[in-house]
């Protein structure tokens, strides 16, 4: 390829991060979240009605996250195969980028509880967007970047995100609070209009990803035995897992730790306003200190895992990751000083959730094949993280549900790292057994 390891194709690739990464906070962590809430509260009532059956809001809103990645887990075999059989990865990712932007400018319509299916649509298309465009992303990495300095390249893609999210959200709470300056002529039009912003942020920035990311001239058309090529191609890798013993059980770790990390991340607004009664600046400020610290923790943990190797970095992140479970359990929404726990919290959540993520796409990428085409393996990487992100969401509503309270759904993530934990120590046997063979 000739732009691999350019420095200008990498440049490209982490603005793809600055650019997608307002979606992860401005509309699946912070003012999204916490708006739906609001609106979805009537009467000081949290149950609402939908499709003739009476949810609790933020368990509705945990299914429907649910199933948009039950969605995407599924269709994206399908579009993995398509990519590689007729060399169009920048072509795939282009196009859920474009499908992501639309959907959040869409949640501009979402204004009351009669609009509450637009809301919902709009969120998961936005999610499918999202998530979709990242099987074509992480397929970029291997490709791109040498062995060596894969774990700085994706560091510095989650860094770019965290910065460039943090911006817009910063411009979005001027906005919000500042909106007669702005000519808005209450908070909620403004906070919707947030929405439209991020929108455009993120298909405006993904320009400079699209115009200088490689891909092959000569394209092959597509046939119909394309369209199952993907499944094919999983269930060939699938097959291949009984030989490489220590993938199989990295992946199964993986799976374990994302039901966590990224059920704590989209829920974090919603339990601090449920459950322990912070006010939405304190939410916020909350999220800007989990970004802020995140830029230090990726890179922080990129360092760990050079002298210590990424195992150790990755289960360094876990134990923390299970602390932040029991914590979160064990919080009290009558402390006078709860606000404060909420951001000394944030702050741990903020220095591992950048180190697991980026972590674990450089670990994985350095069990990959040095050649070849990794459409496939980041296919079944993605596929997994998806179920797994479908599977805790569900639990973490379904738990709620059941019990009344979002605490035990907390510690039942808790588990989730626990058993991650497991399998990521015997990762390390495995892995220090092949290199001694």
């Amino acid at each position: 390829m000739e732009n691999r390891y350019n420095a200008k194709t990498i440049r490209a690739w982490t603005f793809y991060d600055w650019a997608n990464s307002v979606y992860s906070l401005v509309i699946s962590t912070a003012i999204f979240p916490i708006y739906y809430s609001a609106v979805t509260i009537i009467d000081e009532s949290d149950k609402v009605d939908f499709l003739g059956r009476t949810f609790t809001n933020t368990a509705l809103y945990d299914y429907a996250m649910a199933i948009s990645f039950l969605f995407i887990a599924f269709i994206s075999p399908l579009l993995s195969g398509l990519a590689d059989y007729s060399s169009r990865k920048k072509s795939f990712l282009r196009r859920f980028c474009y499908l992501g932007a639309i959907s959040c400018s869409a949640l501009f319509f979402f204004d009351s509880i009669s609009t509450l299916w637009l809301g919902l649509v709009a969120s998961m298309t936005a999610s499918v967007g999202f998530w979709g465009s990242q099987v074509f992303y992480n397929a970029y990495l291997p490709e791109i970047a040498h062995r060596s300095h894969q774990d700085k390249v994706s560091a510095k893609g989650y860094a770019f995100g965290y910065i460039g999210s943090s911006i817009l959200l910063i411009l979005c709470l001027v906005l919000i609070e500042g909106y007669e300056m702005f000519g808005f002529p209450d908070k909620g039009i403004a906070t919707r209009f947030t929405f439209v912003l991020t929108g455009l942020w993120w298909a405006g920035f993904a320009q400079i990803t699209f115009k200088s990311l490689p891909e092959p001239e000569e394209r092959r058309s597509i046939h119909w035995k394309t369209l199952v090529n993907g499944y094919e191609e999983l269930r060939k890798f699938w097959k291949s897992l009984t030989h490489d013993p220590k993938l199989k059980v990295f992946l199964a770790a993986y799976f374990f730790f994302s039901m966590g990390v990224q059920t704590v991340i989209l829920l974090a607004s919603v339990f601090g306003s449920k459950e322990l009664g912070l006010e939405s600046s304190n939410l916020i400020a909350t999220i800007l200190i989990i970004q802020f610290v995140g830029v230090a923790g990726a890179y922080l943990f990129s360092m760990i895992s050079r002298k210590f190797g990424n195992i150790i970095s990755l289960i360094s992140t876990v134990i923390i990751w299970i602390g932040i479970c029991f914590a979160a359990y064990i919080m009290d929404g009558n402390d006078p000083n709860v606000q404060y726990q909420f951001y000394a919290l944030g702050g741990v959540v903020g220095l591992v959730m950048g180190g697991i993520q980026s972590q674990a796409r450089s670990t994985y990428s350095k069990m990959l094949p040095e050649t070849g085409e990794h459409t496939t393996y980041f296919s079944f990487y993605d596929v997994s993280e998806k179920f797994a992100i479908a599977a805790g969401m569900f639990a973490f509503g379904y738990i709620e549900e059941i019990t009344g309270n979002m605490h035990n759904s907390a510690l039942a993530l808790g588990i989730f790292f626990i058993i991650s934990l497991v399998f990521l120590l015997r990762t390390r046997q495995l892995w220090k057994a092949s290199k001694t063979a």
